[in-house]
Order: C-alpha cells, then structure tokens, then sequence
C-alpha cells in the first residue's frame, strides 16, 4: 500500500513527535507499504522518511522546485524518487493521486490544509481512500473538538465524522489504514448544498 503522511517540516519541534513519527516510518516499510510524503529532510517529513529507510522501505518525495532553488526547505536525499513540482498545488495532486491512504501527522498551516482538502475531497466522493489522524500528545485535539462543534450545529453533516479516523495509538492507526472497507457513500448524505 502507498501511504502518504502529511506532517510538520519544522526541525525545531519536540523530540517526542520526531521518534514517534520515525517510529511510525519504520513500522510502515516493515508492514510492506511504501511512503509518500512533502520530500523534505527536516522535521516529521524527514522522521518518516528516515524510519522507511532504515527498514528498506520505498519512499517517493514531492517537492516544488523553488522550496530548493530560495531555500525554503532542506530536500530529502534518501528518496527512491523525488518529483520536483512547479506549484504546491501540483505538488498536492500528485501525493493525493499516488496514495492509497493517508496518515496526517502533527503539522502546521500545510498539514491543516492538505487534511481540510483530503477529506473535503472524500466528502464530495471524489475518493474513498482512508484517513488516519495520528493524534500524538493530543495535537488535533481541538480540531477535532472543532469538527464536532460544527457538526453540532449543523455547519457539518453528521457522516463526515466517519470519513476519518482520529488516534494516539499506532496499531489502531494502521489497522484502521490497511482495514477499512470502501463503502458506498452519496454525496447528498454528505453534502447539502
């Protein structure tokens, strides 16, 4: 399986997300999956990708040129194939079109946005791939407490929530990722409009 795991560039986070999310990595390549992910060498992007290489995994990086080119972020060299992007918007649709899943890691404004597009993208059935939040020391809890008030007061139709899968435990992560079943959604079920 091709998962994509979004998550932080930052080289300056906690210590604990980067073990956990190397961590993460090398469970991934001894299960037999193979990574998609930002191809930066820093932060959660570059725990994960070190994980995977430490267990032989296959990891395919995607990065847009000009991340190199002004030195927004270090470029991973430990990638089986790194594409090289013109846009972030590219750069999104090639992760997302080479997944068969997703696990969103602890990130900032680019992980937000990459989780908000997949799943709004699930919502509307434009896939029905898995989407794992791995929740670690409680990151997304107010997200998710934020996803839930808005479907409280119905700015959310209520079966979104089963369109992810939120934990702190890596087992249930993956078991959720290589287990779940596509089902039949229609889209009016999930989006009024």
């Amino acid at each position: 399986m091709r998962i994509c795991v979004y998550g932080a560039a930052s080289p300056s986070i906690d210590q604990e997300y980067i073990e956990k999310v190397e961590k993460m990595g090398a469970e991934m390549a001894k299960r037999g999956h193979s990574l998609v992910f930002g191809g930066g060498a820093n932060g959660l992007m570059g725990a994960v990708a070190r994980g995977m290489r430490k267990e032989n995994g296959r990891i395919v990086g995607v990065i847009p040129k000009f991340f190199g080119q002004e030195s927004v972020e270090e470029v991973s060299l430990i990638c089986d194939q790194l594409i090289e992007t013109e846009t972030m918007r590219e750069r999104k649709q090639i992760m997302e079109d080479n997944a068969d899943g997703f696990i969103v890691a602890p990130g900032g404004i680019g992980t937000f946005e990459e989780f908000f597009e997949i799943l709004t993208l699930k919502q509307l059935c434009r896939h029905d791939k898995p989407i794992a939040i791995y929740n670690i020391k409680g990151y997304y809890n107010e997200i998710l407490v934020a996803l839930d008030e808005a479907t409280r007061k119905n700015f959310i139709r209520g079966g979104c929530k089963d369109l992810y899968f939120a934990s702190e435990n890596l087992d249930e992560i993956f078991r959720y990722v290589e287990t779940e079943n596509t089902v039949t959604r229609n889209l009016k079920d999930l989006k009024e409009g």
